[in-house]
């Protein structure tokens, strides 16, 4: 299951005015003339010369900074707070509407708000109702919730490797891993980018799998004009202080069946069987639920659902300036961004992901994070844990039986050493984008040098 989104929330920006926007920027977004790294004659930064990123430290702050909270957010909150009684229970009116709100967005049948990504995942495994010693494929380049949490129900990861192209999940490689254990499918959507859910999903339809979505990067993506979430039989999305939609903490299961609906409520909080039908097999749970309170906090429902209003328009702006950005990058030796097909539409969370080859560059990751930081570009590395050399999957006392570990997981090792992110820019910033090309072409244009850093 990291950052940053709009200073002044105004009214809900719907998908189809974020698609017009989109589409419009990118029709009047003109290439600019693509320079010979021959004619970047200034000295590189960390050798002496001057940076190529000369706009205020200030400015950039304003641009990257994350989460962005502006007058909305406050007002609601301390309308909230005034005017809210326990006698009413208005405190926990925001969650329902949270809910309602994200189904009408979604285009989901149910959901469930829950207080954090994590304990929506524990519900989902709960509500899956599968026997012990069901295996699940999950990658192992992954939040370690979607593969420790299952442990509590039985169920056995078995980690699957990641596509070096896109950092998501890796079909190929699940389909050599499937064995007669294996019950579910569960891809992650990758810093906002969607799996191939149309593959995965006709691969589950074959072997009669469920498929189940952890879309915490990703809350407004898609593929074929379909929410990611809604593929699959359950999806998760976190809005935890770095996510996409940012509440501090805070989480939101949706489900495709009432049944699972129902089940996933009742486990995640107490108050929630007597609400279903008498004929619901978990009415009769009433009052205790079964045994969980993971309840959203009514100020993190709050913050959500300004958050929601301006989503597409924040995706809209990023995905600009990545464009703008990118599209000069990629023309530099050894420089690709994540595969994106044409049929999906992307978010954009924790930064810029670009993937680098060392060997057509002509030099390491690490020196061009040194050269592009000396630059004054906001680059950066972001570590997600490689499940599968955690202690804890090889202690047979934790599992139902022992997940079954993979001697290699070349598609890891190559996302995790070779990638960087850029920060992404969340108003218009043609400059600070100007001056960061320059940046990456005089180190380019200098890749002897660079190579010896």
């Amino acid at each position: 299951m990291g950052i940053r989104k709009t200073d002044e929330n105004t009214g809900k920006t719907t998908r189809r005015k974020f698609l017009k926007a989109g589409s419009m920027a990118f029709a009047g977004m003109a290439m600019p003339a693509r320079r010979s790294l021959a004619s970047v004659s200034e000295p590189l930064a960390i050798a002496g010369g001057s940076q190529a990123v000369s706009v205020p430290t200030e400015r950039i702050e304003s641009l990257i900074r994350w989460p962005r909270y502006g007058d909305n957010e406050k007002r609601a909150l301390h309308d909230l707070i005034d005017k809210a009684t326990l006698a009413n229970n208005e405190f926990y009116a925001e969650a329902p509407a949270l809910e309602t709100e994200w189904k009408a967005y979604m285009g989901a049948p149910h959901a469930k708000a829950h207080m954090n990504g994590s304990s929506a995942i524990t519900s989902m495994f709960f509500a899956l109702d599968l026997p012990p010693g069901s295996e699940i494929l999950v990658t192992s380049w992954n939040h370690f919730s979607d593969c420790l949490t299952e442990r509590f129900f039985g169920y056995v990861p078995v980690f699957v490797d990641v596509d070096p192209h896109t950092a998501c999940f890796d079909l190929d490689d699940a389909k050599r891993k499937l064995s007669k254990n294996t019950r579910a499918l569960f891809p992650m959507p990758c810093f906002g980018l969607p799996c191939e859910m149309d593959h995965i999903m006709g691969f589950a339809k074959e072997k009669g799998l469920l498929v189940i979505e952890d879309a915490a990067h990703a809350h407004g993506a898609s593929m074929q004009g379909k929410n990611v979430g809604n593929w699959g039989v359950m999806g998760i999305f976190s809005f935890q202080v770095s996510k996409v939609m940012p509440a501090v903490e805070g989480g939101m299961g949706v489900y495709s069946t009432r049944e699972y609906y129902e089940r996933a409520a009742a486990f995640g909080h107490f108050e929630d069987p007597v609400k279903f039908p008498v004929e619901s097999p978990v009415h009769a749970y009433a009052g205790t639920g079964f045994g969980q309170k993971y309840r959203m906090h009514p100020f993190g429902a709050v913050v959500a659902r300004q958050q929601l209003r301006v989503l597409d328009e924040q995706h809209a702006m990023v995905e600009a300036n990545v464009r703008k950005l990118n599209d000069r990058l990629l023309q530099l030796p050894g420089l690709s961004e994540q595969r994106l097909r044409k049929d999906q539409k992307r978010a954009y969370y924790e930064g810029n992901l670009l993937l680098l080859d060392p060997g057509k560059a002509g030099f390491s990751r690490d020196a061009l994070l040194k050269a592009l930081r000396a630059e004054g570009v906001r680059a950066f590395v972001w570590h997600f844990p490689q499940n599968h050399k955690f202690k804890i999957y090889s202690e047979a006392k934790w599992w139902h039986h022992p997940p079954p570990i993979a001697p290699a997981f070349p598609g890891n090792d190559e996302v995790d050493n070779n990638h960087i992110f850029v920060s992404h820019l969340y108003a218009q910033a043609d400059d600070v984008i100007d001056q960061y090309v320059k940046a990456f072409e005089k180190v380019w244009a200098h890749k002897a040098d660079v190579a010896k850093l």
